[in-house]
């Protein structure tokens, strides 16, 4: 399935995961400006969606640890069409069974880990948000802003105080 979010030339989207049911003030707080957010699964509720949507557009895929009829109408991988960018979101990575660069996609979306992280891959960027309700490893909780411009990607994590 392919969501499409190109009526404009700059989109911010606000990109978090591992929620478990907790969405907390801050991280509502950190979403205020964004045009999109993008959860990358383990949402623990609808409620938390249902809350996101009140921000902005919202674009969700299952996670491990999503259950019940709510959960499975979720798909387990979204493609979102972003200005000109291809993202490609999916709950744990090492789900992946495509080659994004070969498929144009310019960033991959993951979480599971609960661990912040933005490496790239040649032109594919890998990005995981972290967790913005429960943090692992001594780190903070997160959530990533991604500019979008064209198919220009600029990221900027946010730290949540818990």
């Amino acid at each position: 399935m392919t969501t499409t979010f190109k009526d404009r030339e700059k989109v911010l989207v606000g990109v978090i995961s591992d929620t478990h049911g907790v969405l907390m003030p801050e991280v509502v707080q950190a979403l205020e400006d964004v045009d999109l957010i993008i959860h990358a699964g383990d949402i623990g509720n609808p409620e938390v969606l249902d809350d996101l949507r009140q921000i902005a557009p919202v674009v969700a895929v299952r996670g491990n640890m999503d259950g019940g009829e709510w959960a499975l109408k979720l798909p387990g991988t979204e493609a979102v069409e972003v200005g000109d960018a291809l993202l490609y979101v999916l709950h744990d990575k090492l789900d992946l069974d495509l080659d994004p660069s070969a498929s144009g996609i310019r960033a991959v979306i993951s979480g599971h880990t609960h661990r912040p992280s933005a490496v790239e891959h040649g032109d594919v960027l890998f990005l995981n948000p972290g967790s913005s309700a429960y943090p692992r490893f001594n780190r903070p909780a997160s959530l990533a802003l991604l500019d979008v411009h064209d198919s220009t990607l600029k990221l900027k994590f946010v730290s949540i105080k818990i």
